[in-house]
C-alpha cells in the first residue's frame, strides 16, 4: 500500500498550511512499530490568534451565504472524501494504529456521511411565522453563532472533526479545531479537503497542542462555542471554562457502560455485539459496553463461545486487510490499561482470558476478558479505555437495572433478548443516552449521540445537532397601534 501524502505543516490557517517552529515540538508515534512518523509544533499564541482572526473574517461571508449554496460545499468535501478514502483510511490507520480494515469503512467514511448529511440539511435551516391574536403575527430567524472550537479525542480523529465540522459549518459557523496532540494529522486533510471543496479561507482552521492550546481557545472572547470529546476529568474543566464566560458547549464524554444479556437471547448475536462493544478499536470507545451483564443460566456458554471467538482475531501489520486488532494508540494508555488489568487481578476478578503485553516492538496487548467480577471492583466502575471486558453474573431483570444504572456515566447502554417487550421496557429504564437493542456501537448520521449525567451534555449527529450550533431569534411584529398607560 502507498502512503498518502502526510501534511506538510502543523497547522492548517486561513486556507493553507502554517509552521511555528517556536512551538513546542510534538512527536507522532505509530502505535505498531513506536517509530517517529512526523514531528509538529504545537501552536503559539500567535497561531491561536491568527486562526481565531481567520475563523471570524471567513464566518461573516460564509453566513451570508444562503443554506443550499453552504450546503454544495459540504456535499462536495463529502465526495472528495469518499473518492480518497484510500489514503484518508492509510493515514489514519498511521496516527492511530487501528487496523485498516476498520479504517477504511469506519473513519473517512463516517467523516463523508455527516458532511453530505449536513450539506443535505444547510437549506432547509429556517424559521416559522406565529400569527397571533388580533391580527399581530411574529417570526423566528435561525441564526449562527459565530466562531465554534472543536476539540478532539484521539479515537477517531477524522470521523469527529467531521462530526463536529458539519452542523457547525451548516449552521452558518467557522471553526477552529484542535484536534489531540496523539493523532494530530488527519483533520489536516480534512481541513484542505474542505478548501479544495469551495470553503472560504479560514472557515475551517486546524491547530495543534495540548490542554494549553485547548485553554486558549476555550476562554478566548472570540469563541461562541466549544464542542469537546474527551474524558470527564476534561469535560468538567473545558465546561467550567466556557461556563465562566457563557459560551454554548457540547461535551460529549466517557462512559461505563452497560450491556445486558438475557438468557433468551441469541449467543452468537450476543457474542459478536459484546466483542463489538469492548474489542473494536482495540477497546479505545466511549461509547463501549464495557460491563457485561450476562444471566446465569448462560454465563458459562457465553464464556466459552466468546474465548473460542476471540482466539480467531487477527493480531498483526494494522495496514494488512486481513489484521482485525490493532495496537493501543500510545505507550502511555497501554500502561494505563496493563494497570487495571493488574488492579483486576489484584481484586478477585478472574482473568478468562488475554491481557498479555506482546512481545514486539509498538503498543500490543491482547483482548481481555474478566469473569467473576463484582459491581465494587475497580474495573467495573472506572472507564478503562482499553480491550478490557468485565463479564458480570445477574438473575433478576430489576436486580440488572439498578446495578447497571448504578453508575455517574449514563453514554450508552444495550440489551439482548429475543423478548421485544422487555427489550424495550429494559432500556427505556436505563439512564443513558445512546442505546442498543440486540446490536451494539452502531453510530449512522441521521441518530443523535451523546450521554446522560457525567457522559455529556448536548448531541452530535442528526437534526438534534443543529440545535446546538444555532440559536433562535424572535420578532414581534405588532400591525395596529401601540397603547400605553401613559
Amino acid at each position: 500500500m502507498t502512503y498518502p501524502t502526510q501534511p506538510t505543516a502543523s497547522h492548517y490557517v486561513n486556507g493553507a498550511y502554517v509552521e511555528d517552529t517556536e512551538g513546542t515540538p510534538m512527536p507522532v508515534i505509530y502505535p505498531a512499530t513506536g517509530e517517529v512518523i512526523a514531528t509538529l509544533h504545537a501552536a503559539t499564541p500567535a497561531i491561536v490568534d491568527r486562526a481565531l482572526a481567520a475563523a471570524q473574517a471567513a464566518q461573516a461571508e460564509w453566513a451570508a451565504l444562503g443554506g443550499t449554496e453552504r450546503g454544495r460545499v459540504l456535499r462536495r468535501a463529502a465526495d472528495i472524501m469518499r473518492e480518497r478514502n484510500h489514503d484518508l483510511s492509510v493515514l489514519e490507520t498511521r496516527d492511530t494504529g487501528k487496523p485498516y480494515q476498520e479504517t477504511s469503512v469506519a473513519d473517512a467514511s463516517s467523516g463523508a456521511d455527516a458532511l453530505e448529511y449536513f450539506g443535505g440539511l444547510a437549506g432547509s435551516l429556517t424559521g416559522e411565522h406565529i400569527p397571533l391574536p388580533g391580527g399581530d403575527w411574529a417570526y423566528t430567524v435561525r441564526e449562527p453563532l459565530g466562531v465554534c472550537v472543536g476539540l478532539g479525542a484521539w479515537n477517531y480523529p477524522t470521523q469527529i472533526a467531521c462530526w463536529k465540522a458539519a452542523p457547525a459549518l451548516a449552521c452558518g459557523n467557522a471553526m477552529v479545531f484542535k484536534p489531540s496532540e496523539t493523532t494530530p494529522l488527519c483533520a489536516l486533510k480534512v481541513a484542505e479537503i474542505l478548501t479544495e471543496a469551495g470553503a472560504p479561507p479560514g472557515l475551517f482552521n486546524v491547530v495543534q497542542g495540548a490542554g494549553a492550546v485547548g485553554a486558549a481557545l476555550t476562554t478566548d472572547p472570540r469563541v461562541a462555542k466549544v464542542s469537546l470529546t474527551g474524558s470527564v476529568p476534561t469535560g468538567k474543566k473545558v465546561y467550567a471554562a466556557a461556563a465562566a464566560e457563557m459560551k454554548h458547549v457540547t461535551m460529549e464524554l466517557g462512559g461505563k457502560s452497560p450491556l445486558v444479556i438475557f438468557d433468551d437471547a441469541d449467543l452468537d448475536d450476543a457474542v459478536g455485539g459484546a466483542i463489538l462493544g469492548n474489542f473494536y478499536s482495540s477497546g479505545q470507545v466511549c461509547s463501549n459496553g464495557t460491563r457485561v451483564f450476562v444471566h446465569r443460566a448462560i454465563r458459562d456458554a457465553f464464556l466459552d463461545r466468546l474465548t473460542a471467538r476471540l482466539a480467531d482475531a487477527v493480531i498483526g501489520d494494522p495496514l494488512d486487510p486481513a489484521t482485525n486488532f490493532g495496537p493501543m494508540v500510545s505507550e502511555g494508555q497501554l500502561q494505563i490499561v496493563l494497570n487495571y488489568i493488574a488492579k483486576g487481578v489484584e481484586e478477585g476478578a478472574r482473568l478468562v482470558t488475554g491481557g498479555q503485553r506482546l512481545d514486539r516492538p509498538g503498543c500490543w496487548i491482547t483482548p481481555a476478558v474478566f469473569a467473576d467480577v463484582t459491581d465494587d471492583m475497580t474495573i467495573a466502575r472506572e472507564e478503562i479505555f482499553g480491550p478490557v471486558m468485565c463479564v458480570l453474573d445477574f438473575e433478576d431483570e430489576d436486580e440488572v437495572i439498578a446495578r447497571a444504572n448504578a453508575t455517574e456515566y449514563g453514554l450508552s447502554a444495550g440489551v439482548f433478548t429475543r423478548d421485544l417487550q422487555r427489550g424495550h421496557r429494559v432500556i427505556g429504564a436505563l439512564q443513558a443516552g445512546s442505546c442498543f437493542l440486540n446490536s451494539y456501537n452502531d453510530a449512522p448520521v441521521e441518530v443523535p449521540f451523546g450521554g446522560v449525567k457525567m457522559s455529556g451534555v448536548g448531541r452530535e449527529n442528526s437534526k438534534a445537532a443543529i440545535e446546538h450550533y444555532s440559536q433562535v431569534k424572535s420578532v414581534y411584529v405588532r400591525m395596529g397601534r401601540v397603547e400605553a398607560p401613559f
